[in-house]
């Protein structure tokens, strides 16, 4: 059901709003000149910007990814110009409205964190502890994956055997 609403809203609402809005430019400006003028050129200007935008955030994620980082924030970065590259194709003001605030870099980082908190609310982190052995049999590495924290090593699990008990087995 709620998928069918957000069809609904995005194919049927959203362009009656934009063709409404589009219709009430032309009456204010008493001009359709104007109103065309303003789609092709929120159009252009929209694709200018994605472009550099794009090609900008694509050199960050190569950057990020050649020192061993994981580029997170660019890449949440690239989808969104990628989606206000969308709004901005589509005529309309609200749709240019949208796309112009996903290409302005510091309203980009609010929508960033806006995203991450609803990955957060949504989705539940384990909590991972482990590591990884040599063939030699000895721990290389054990940590704590969730706070990155290094465990303390002379701690070791095991079960006592008596000298005797092992007599007893031979």
């Amino acid at each position: 059901m709620f998928v069918r609403l957000i069809f609904l809203l995005i194919f049927i609402i959203l362009p009656l709003v934009e063709l409404f809005l589009l219709l009430a430019f032309a009456w204010l400006t008493e001009s359709l000149f104007w109103t065309l003028l303003l789609v092709i050129v929120t159009g252009l200007l929209g694709y200018l910007l994605t472009r550099s935008q794009g090609l900008r955030i694509y050199h960050r994620i190569q950057s990020e990814l050649s020192v061993g980082k994981v580029p997170t924030d660019a890449l949440l970065d690239g989808m969104m110009v990628f989606l206000a590259g969308a709004f901005l194709l589509t005529p309309g003001i609200l749709t240019d409205l949208a796309g112009f605030s996903l290409l302005i870099p510091w309203s980009r980082g609010y929508y960033r964190r806006l995203i991450l908190s609803w990955f957060r609310s949504r989705f539940s982190w384990r909590h991972v502890v482990g590591g990884y052995s040599s063939p030699s049999g000895f721990n290389h590495q054990q940590s704590d994956f969730s706070t990155g924290a290094e465990l303390d090593e002379s701690v070791v699990e095991g079960t006592v055997v008596e000298a005797d008990e092992l007599d007893d087995d031979a």
